[in-house]
């Protein structure tokens, strides 16, 4: 019987026939995979060649598959999704107690690192791998099992989701700003002074406008001010003496305590919004990844105490 490998050498002629059909075009395939053109080309024709039949009909600026390379994508397409879900199957199981969780980077930076001592203590023998992105990583296709993120349980049917802390924002500034801040602290005083804004480029985040209609202050009233798209440097920025910056109870509490940050007016916004924990319904988590999620959870306790304003 004749083997596959002297059927056909390379397993990338049929990644780059399977994309070159699917798209009708030898130059869209390219692009997809980062190849020039002319490799796209010279693989197709190599396939054909290997296989003895013409799968692309090559017409004036533009390819479609012959009759042959009509059944043969399909059968390719079919094969090729079958290793690439058993790919990322392997993937997404954790070898051995290494346990991946993405998140923020304002959630790995204010939350998350300032607990680790605490996490070694309790999970010692968890490997723990922090995943940070701009935007909420696909579980499913990242292999991560665990992950944090805001909104609304509702919006991921195809995850579990445990409530990790509500959203509750009030105004916070840096030690060094704080001296420029007549008092006690009215919400209508924080007009007068540098606003910093977080422009949030792909979560949806509250806003200085929504903080302020809040105390029924008009949007055209809120000035301008340094717009950073990072909430990392947000935070910076407040603790340097930039200005005052809206802070996510969750994150900023702990720099508050230890008086890092100063807490402004005792005016605090509760939304609609949770953040959560949250783990693929598709697949069972390992015993690392219950522990660690387990762990996320039993946080919830810090947050139940308040962290009195300045001027109360």
């Amino acid at each position: 019987m004749e083997t596959l490998r002297r059927i056909l050498p390379s397993i990338n002629s049929l990644i780059v026939f399977e994309a070159a059909g699917r798209l009708s075009s030898f130059s869209a395939a390219a692009r997809e995979l980062g190849m020039t053109q002319a490799a796209v080309s010279y693989a197709i024709h190599r396939l054909e060649q290997q296989l003895g039949r013409t799968l692309f009909l090559r017409e004036f600026r533009r390819v479609r598959l012959s009759e042959v390379g009509q059944k043969f994508h399909t059968d390719v397409s079919i094969g090729l999704s079958h290793i690439q879900r058993s790919a990322q199957d392997i993937r997404a199981t954790p070898t051995g107690n290494q346990v991946t969780l993405a998140c923020s980077t304002a959630f790995a930076s204010f939350w998350m690192v300032p607990r680790m001592t605490k996490f070694r203590e309790d999970l010692p023998g968890v490997d723990l791998r922090i995943q940070t992105a701009d935007r909420d990583l696909e579980l499913e296709t990242e292999g991560a099992p665990l992950g944090i993120r805001g909104g609304s349980a509702e919006e991921w049917p195809q995850l579990h989701a445990e409530v990790l802390a509500s959203e509750e924002i009030y105004p916070v500034c840096g030690a060094k700003y704080l001296p420029q801040i007549r008092q006690p602290i009215q919400a209508s005083d924080l007009l007068s002074c540098k606003l910093i804004h977080l422009e949030e480029p792909f979560r949806s985040a509250t806003t200085w406008r929504d903080w302020f209609a809040s105390v029924g202050v008009p949007g055209n009233q809120v000035p301008s001010g340094l717009k950073i798209n990072d909430y990392v440097l947000v935070v910076q920025a407040v603790i340097e003496g930039q200005g005052i910056a809206l802070g996510w109870r969750h994150l900023v509490e702990g720099l508050v305590e230890k008086g890092v940050l100063v807490r402004l007016t005792g005016h605090m916004v509760t939304t609609a919004k949770d953040f959560y924990v949250v783990w693929p319904k598709d697949r069972p988590l390992s015993h690392a990844a219950a522990s660690v999620r387990d762990w996320l959870l039993d946080q919830r306790k810090d947050a139940q105490a308040t962290v009195p304003a300045a001027g109360k």
